[in-house]
């Protein structure tokens, strides 16, 4: 029996969600420069959810000054996203910045800008072995922090930081950034561009989590083990996927917990890490804009309940295994997503069965709009020789899967269903001042001429007409977590005719409406409101913006 399951694991397992299922990756040397990365470490620990003490978390970083003087003076970090095993090298994540035969990276440095590339290694910290690219995301922020401080006392002259972060890189980033506000820490950055990063979570399918599980459990095999414990279960991936599979197996088994149907986080990290950065929320003092690769029209990949593949393959003379793996179902409906069957010359031997449920408020995730990742790249793709890899791939009719659903890329508030139009402006409003949002659902972190456009003009600060900065600028709260009065400070530069301001609680219901004419420096709304989180849509001759506040 154990020869059956070396045989189906030899298609199945070694290279299944390894780094190529996330973003493609192409360490292809940038040109012929002989430098060796330089070390920095934070100098802020974090102890993370299931650590018996903190740790300094270290990183590496590589500047590429600009062409025109080769001073540092204007520095813009490019950051990594979720990489096991550090298999994408600096070069690698530069390489990430490529689209129509260009680099974006190429083209900042001629316009004058240095590009500063912050890579996650592995390293030994007191003892501890640490993967950075799957570390806890808390950790990886504490040496962004670090790094930051770095460039500003190194960098020449008062231009201030550009953060660009792609993927996971776009949550370390935020809580980076918000972190040191909130521990009054000068960032000195002007601009965070958050690329197709799962603010509200992340998704692999629950039937692939299941069959690698299941294959690798049963089994025992190092490599496959390796692939649970080095993707899976690593903490970055149990702080990000919305649903894991830790969080539906029974006690010391690979069967699944019948009462544990709908999806869910991975226990004591997944709902603690939203939590964590929701409280934190975004920097005040940055322009935040967003790039996305998922679709802004509701434009799905593939429908619920969706075969991915029914297929059977014949491991060796009289062997065969019948493999049916399915996307989550619709709203508040039941299906099998994985099942498979092993048969000695027809006869059964062995079958393994998972189920999975949705909530009534939203069909299944892995089809949702959002960025895209594929099985077959995940495989190996067109580059795979192996016949049974192969064969498996031909069969697969679901090709591609939502990994960063548009709602979570725009983080956009007090949205459960994952198929939602985003409503950026309305009372389900994302943080993000300007964005970027793909028309069809394109591959993660794919860089496009528009998207890349997009980058350019809010680096370069074009895009910033008079109407958008005064709608950035208008409106500040005095104070936040708010006691008594709510408070907002207006700007002296501006003119204020007539002021709109409507609040709503944390479900969408309208809490409060009031006008102002000429309001003077400062608007006071008197308030008796429950504890909790607000917001208010404030709306003018120049817009609308919005502010979140805290209710104690």
């Amino acid at each position: 029996m154990k020869y059956i399951y070396v045989l189906i694991l030899s298609f199945c397992g070694v290279t299944v969600f390894g780094q190529s299922s996330f973003q493609k990756t192409d360490n292809t040397p940038i040109d012929t420069r002989n430098v060796v990365p330089t070390t920095i470490v934070a100098s802020i620990a974090y102890q993370g959810y299931e650590e018996d003490q903190a740790y300094f978390g270290e990183g590496e970083y590589e500047l590429f000054v600009d062409q025109i003087d080769g001073v540092l003076d204007k520095p813009i970090i490019i950051l990594d996203g979720f990489d096991p095993g550090d298999t994408r090298t600096i070069d690698g994540i530069y390489n990430t910045l490529n689209f129509d035969g260009q680099n974006l990276g190429d083209i900042l440095r001629s316009e004058g800008f240095d590009v500063v590339v912050l890579n996650a290694p592995q390293y030994m910290t007191d003892g501890n072995p640490i993967d950075g690219g799957s570390d806890y995301i808390q950790r990886n922020a504490m040496v962004l922090i670090e790094l930051i401080d770095f460039l500003n006392a190194e960098k020449v002259g008062d231009e201030e930081l550009v953060v660009f972060g792609p993927s996971m890189g776009g949550l370390i980033s935020q809580y980076a950034l918000s972190y040191m506000e909130a521990n009054n820490m000068t960032h000195e950055t002007r601009l965070f561009i958050s690329f197709d990063a799962p603010h509200k979570g992340a998704n692999i399918p629950i039937s692939m989590q299941y069959l690698i599980n299941y294959l690798a459990e049963t089994l025992a095999d190092e490599t496959a083990q390796a692939i649970i414990e080095g993707v899976f279960n690593s903490p970055a991936a149990k702080e990000m996927l919305v649903d894991h599979i830790q969080a539906h197996l029974l006690d010391d088994s690979v069967e699944q917990d019948p009462t544990k149907l709908l999806p869910e986080g991975a226990p004591n990290f997944r709902d603690a890490f939203q939590e964590e950065l929701d409280l934190l929320g975004f920097p005040e003092l940055v322009r935040n804009v967003a790039m996305i690769n998922g679709s802004g029209q509701g434009t799905t990949t593939g429908l619920p309940d969706m075969q991915i593949v029914d297929t059977t393959i014949e491991v060796a003379a009289g062997i065969t295994t019948d493999i049916n793996l399915r996307f989550t179902p619709l709203a508040s409906a039941t299906n099998t997503v994985t099942d498979i069957e092993t048969f000695l010359v027809g006869v059964p031997v062995s079958q393994y069965t998972t189920i999975a449920e949705s909530f009534d408020v939203t069909d299944g995730v892995d089809s949702a709009p959002g960025g895209t990742s594929s099985f077959s790249d995940a495989l190996g793709g067109d580059g795979n020789t192996n016949p049974i890899i192969v064969t498996f791939i031909e069969a697969i009719e679901q090709d591609e899967f939502s990994f960063i659903p548009t709602i979570s890329s725009l983080a956009i508030e007090n949205e459960n269903d994952w198929f939602a139009i985003p409503d950026i402006g309305g009372i389900h409003n994302s943080p993000f001042v300007n964005t970027f949002i793909a028309q069809t659902n394109e591959s993660h972190v794919q860089t496009t001429i528009e998207n890349v456009e997009f980058a350019l003009d809010e680096i370069r600060q074009t895009s910033l007409s008079i109407n958008d900065t005064s709608i950035i600028e208008r409106y500040k709260l005095v104070k936040n977590p708010v006691n008594k009065d709510i408070q907002i400070s207006l700007n002296s530069s501006f003119e204020y005719p007539k002021v709109q301001v409507i609040g709503y609680n944390a479900t969408g219901q309208k809490v409060l409406e009031t006008t102002y004419t000429h309001p003077n420096s400062q608007i006071t709304i008197h308030q008796n409101l429950a504890a909790g989180v607000y917001f208010l849509n404030i709306i003018d001759a120049s817009g609308s913006s919005q502010l979140k506040l805290l209710v104690n």
